[in-house]
């Protein structure tokens, strides 16, 4: 069965739902098997109301220029249609979510959580991951070397795409690195070099863009490690010695 998630995130027309503050973009990405499908979803909002100062400085858009957008109410079968049957990944998930509440509240329709097949913040798992240290998305941008210099203002989709390329590095991780080959009494076996590859193994050879996605990867475990990674060390040789009177 494929694993179908969707990343998720709004701009909104302040910081409090509580106080009547609407969304006014929502921007969307699927990924399929955590590989991203290409299908998005990106919607600007009427919210029907003033914004504050602080978040237009934060996204820039302007009472005016949503004006001609739609109301919520009109596009929300085609929000719930595009997230549905979803695992939803969303930064600092109360936020969005309680605006999203609000929204569907409005609507006298159940809440965002019931609409979907669950919710991942991942700002809760990237503080699990990193402890003690800075998880904004420009942060976590940094860290794992997903370019933002594109990102003057906050937007829904383009924050969406970051933060889905940072969930897909921050998650690239393998319980464990054993490759069992045969049943349990012959996993773990030594193989020769003439045993290699086994019968009826596909040997499936990495593409110039995995290449260079491996490297930006092992760029960002060094920069967190403050040294080469592992992998960079075993695959550079020794130096060689040389006896003496050579």
């Amino acid at each position: 069965m494929s694993l179908r998630q969707i990343v998720l995130d709004t701009e909104t027309t302040g910081l409090s739902a509580e106080d009547g503050h609407r969304v006014i973009e929502i921007g969307c990405i699927e990924i399929v098997n955590r590989r991203l499908s290409g299908r998005t979803l990106h919607l600007y909002l009427n919210p029907e109301r003033d914004i504050d100062a602080g978040a237009l400085a934060v996204h820039g858009l302007t009472r005016e220029r949503l004006q001609s957008e739609p109301r919520f109410a009109d596009v929300a079968e085609r929000i719930l249609g595009f997230l549905e049957g979803a695992e939803v990944l969303i930064h600092n998930a109360p936020f969005d979510v309680g605006f999203l509440d609000a929204e569907l509240a409005r609507l006298r329709r159940p809440p965002f959580r019931t609409c979907v097949q669950g919710i991942v913040d991942t700002l809760a798992m990237a503080r699990e991951l990193h402890p003690g240290k800075r998880n904004s998305l420009d942060a976590l941008c940094e860290r794992y070397a997903v370019s933002n210099a594109h990102r003057k203002l906050h937007g829904a989709l383009l924050d969406a795409e970051l933060l889905a390329d940072v969930y897909l590095s921050m998650t690239r991780g393998q319980d464990s690195l054993e490759i069992a080959i045969g049943d349990g009494a012959t996993a773990g076996l030594a193989l020769s070099g003439a045993d290699w590859p086994p019968a009826g193994l596909r040997i499936v050879r990495a593409g110039p863009d995995e290449l260079a996605e491996h490297a930006a990867t092992l760029a960002a475990i060094g920069r967190e490690a403050k040294g080469d990674a592992l992998w960079i060390r075993l695959e550079t040789p020794p130096p060689a010695v040389v006896a003496a009177g050579e």
